[in-house]
């Protein structure tokens, strides 16, 4: 089962977040927008307070699709955008938010825009021999406030994701590629990037452009959704 929570009224708006995190990492964009918005937050599977879910892509996606309200709008951040991208391949939604993510989140021979396939294999293989440094310098990744830093790390402590949920999750990452899937889904798309994000580099922005997207640039790291401005990137777009 997967845990969720819904709060506020208004359209629907449905938040995915990323790999080892949980819904908890939206808090303050719920509080902000609970007054505009039916928010729902859910943890993925084997994250937060979710119970684990085995298999790939589609066994994860299909639960998720379970909680998601009618023309909703999906934003989804990093891995939560991978998986958002797939879910809106699968059923309709009102609009397609992807929060510093990419359709391909590992670099290949003819993509650049995302983890360095080495830099990958190397930290799952830190993650196996030591997860919680592992984890600690994945966190330290994502922004460099520290007390923003020091927020991730009690989130993640609080309710930690599962081995097995971690490594699937790796999985799908490494060997997702939705570019074409991105690139099909006829919704309105939207992508938010961090102008200082060291995961999903700005220069992808081009080709979101390409794909049929409204790309934004915020600057900040990996988590643009905590910056002020993307409050209104979020709130005028989307009446």
């Amino acid at each position: 089962m997967l845990w969720h929570k819904t709060t506020g009224e208004g359209p629907d708006l449905v938040l995915l977040h990323g790999w080892a995190f949980n819904g908890d990492i939206f808090q303050s964009l719920v509080e902000k927008f609970k007054h505009k918005y039916r928010i729902t937050v859910i943890d993925l599977p084997g994250h937060g307070r979710s119970s684990d879910i085995n298999g790939d892509i589609e066994s994860w996606c299909s639960e998720i699709i379970k909680l998601i309200p009618q023309e909703s709008i999906l934003l989804g951040w990093s891995l939560g955008g991978l998986l958002s991208t797939y879910i809106a391949s699968q059923i309709k939604v009102k609009e397609l938010i992807l929060v510093a993510s990419s359709p391909c989140l590992v670099t290949h021979k003819n993509w650049s825009f995302g983890i360095e396939n080495k830099a990958f294999e190397i930290f799952v293989s830190n993650l196996r021999n030591d997860s919680t440094q592992a984890l600690k310098r994945f966190v330290s990744l994502q922004s460099k406030d520290k007390s923003q830093i020091l927020e991730l790390h009690q989130s993640i402590q609080k309710f930690p994701a599962s081995q097995s949920a971690l490594d699937i999750g790796l999985q799908i990452i490494l060997n997702s590629d939705l570019r074409e899937t991105y690139k099909n889904i006829s919704t309105s798309k939207k992508c938010i990037l961090g102008s200082l994000d060291t995961l999903v580099p700005v220069k992808i922005q081009d080709w979101y452009d390409a794909a049929g997207s409204k790309t934004h640039v915020l600057r900040s790291g990996h988590l643009p959704f905590l910056d002020s401005n993307f409050q209104i990137l979020l709130i005028f777009p989307l009446y």
